[in-house]
């Protein structure tokens, strides 16, 4: 699943996540949280709500054990 915050794009692999919620308790904007929607896996994957307050940090990005979740900002970094 791919959204749209301000000029930002929070990615959430959904297969790879596995809803431990570290980006949920690292975000710094706090705008993740663990949706009831599961993965074929049987895990509950991490959503984004109130996209306008990313900032593009990356934060959920470097905590995250399974690399399920990533940011690419306007300038193609991520």
């Amino acid at each position: 699943m791919t959204t749209r915050a301000k000029q930002n794009q929070v990615h959430v692999i959904d297969e790879r996540c596995k809803g431990c919620s570290f980006c949920v308790e690292f975000c710094p904007q706090h705008i993740l949280y663990q949706s009831n929607e599961t993965n074929t896996k049987g895990y509950q994957v991490v959503r984004v709500s109130e996209l306008d307050k990313c900032t593009g940090c990356a934060m959920c990005s470097r905590v995250c054990p399974e690399f399920a979740i990533y940011v690419e900002t306007p300038d193609g970094k991520q």
